[in-house]
């Protein structure tokens, strides 16, 4: 045993050694990750202060002198493209993500408090749907759309976003919700109060993290989604942001100006909304993830 033991010490010295005679590693590795991902941000942040014909040039460069010309010219397109495509995603995100929390907190409640072979199963095709691609369900739900007369309308756009995103729902809820002692469930039903009470007044305020982040999630995903806006609203239902950056594009020719301010003003709404729940946004996901 003692001859076993020399190796295992020697080992870890020896990545210790390696540990300290090489320090910069991590850093400039963990630096060269983070320049990876801020590349793209840059490049739109830079191009959206800069002449269309600068962009083209040297798309790269530092913009200046900086100008405001294109998200002026953005914000007063005579189509109104992006005022429209804003007042939509708005709409359709909000709508959507409201509907999910509400419905996904109370069957997330539901399949963690119910002892029975039925909640399981229904837990476990739950689960299953979150690895169905929406581009692989999305013609048999233009054919339910068409024949409930929802195609081209935002209602129908909700209800599809409300039927492919409830699963990931459910799966926060439930693993939030089995750290949350049920204890406090039975003392609320001595006291006289039902289940609906129960589950408003003393379970739903403490899920308040994991509704941040399924918030967050399903409001970036339906905000940025592109191709399910596209075929659901078509042209006639009107445009999301996301679909007007693609219709601000030219067959011929593109505007990069006004390009890059579409899409800096696309981006700017969810981005604003991530800072103001990203307090809870790390506890809900973790939350639940050692019990259960």
């Amino acid at each position: 045993m003692a001859g076993e033991a020399t190796p295992t010490k020697d080992a870890k010295r020896a990545g210790r050694r390696d540990e300290s005679r090489a320090p910069w590693v991590r850093p400039l590795f963990a630096l060269a990750v983070t320049a990876l991902f801020a590349l793209p941000l840059y490049l739109v942040v830079a191009n959206v202060f800069k002449p269309g014909d600068d962009i083209s040039g040297s798309p790269a460069s530092l913009p200046w002198p900086p100008t405001l010309d294109n998200l002026k010219a953005v914000l007063n397109r005579p189509d109104n493209l992006y005022w429209n495509g804003l007042i939509n995603s708005v709409e359709i995100t909000v709508v959507s993500i409201v509907v999910l929390a509400v419905l996904s907190a109370m069957l997330g409640h539901y399949l963690c408090r119910t002892r029975n072979r039925f909640a399981r199963i229904m837990l476990l095709v739950l689960l299953a749907g979150l690895m169905i691609p929406p581009q692989v369900i999305l013609v048999p739900v233009v054919r339910i759309l068409r024949l409930t007369h929802l195609m081209t309308t935002l209602t129908g756009m909700v209800a599809f976003n409300v039927g492919y995103y409830i699963p990931f729902g459910v799966f926060v809820f439930a693993g939030f919700i089995r750290s949350i002692p049920i204890e406090l469930e039975e003392a609320a039903a001595l006291d006289g109060a039902g289940r609906w009470r129960t589950f408003w007044v003393v379970v739903f305020p403490l899920l308040r993290p994991a509704t941040a982040s399924v918030l967050i999630f399903l409001g970036v995903w339906i905000w940025n989604d592109f191709l399910d806006p596209l075929i659901i609203l078509g042209p006639v239902g009107g445009t999301t942001v996301t679909v007007g950056v693609y219709r601000a594009l030219g067959e011929h020719q593109s505007n990069y100006g006004q390009l890059f301010g579409l899409m800096f003003l696309a981006a700017l709404p969810v981005v604003i909304f991530y800072f103001l729940l990203q307090k809870h946004f790390v506890k809900g996901l973790t939350g639940g993830a050692v019990k259960g």
